[in-house]
């Protein structure tokens, strides 16, 4: 392979990584925005539940959620694991959150 050749690859690679990081950045952003809208929603549940005196957590329905997500992950070619993972995390968080509400709805 020539300079020329060497030095006209390493410029298209360039130019598709640029591409591929603006995909990833345009990504990682849809997915800041959906999980604000999700945990809007979750807080909405934690009110519901707290004003209602329900427990802030549904071990039934963290498991089907979590046999849902692994599903969804298999069928979109992501790893089951770490899909739970993430689902795991997130629920961890709102659980914190309907707790929090929960104490300050029970002043």
């Amino acid at each position: 392979m020539t300079d020329a050749e060497t030095k006209l690859g390493q410029n298209t690679a360039v130019v598709e990584l640029k591409a591929l990081r603006s995909s990833i950045d345009n990504i990682d952003a849809a997915l800041v925005h959906m999980l604000a809208e999700r945990f809007a929603c979750t807080q909405r549940v934690g009110i519901l539940k707290a004003t209602h005196d329900l427990p802030a957590a549904d071990p039934a329905r963290e498991k089907i959620q979590i046999e849902r997500l692994r599903q969804l992950a298999a069928d979109a070619n992501l790893d089951p694991d770490f899909a739970e993972k993430f689902l795991s995390f997130i629920v961890k968080e709102v659980i914190r959150h309907h707790e929090a509400i929960a104490a300050e709805v029970g002043k």
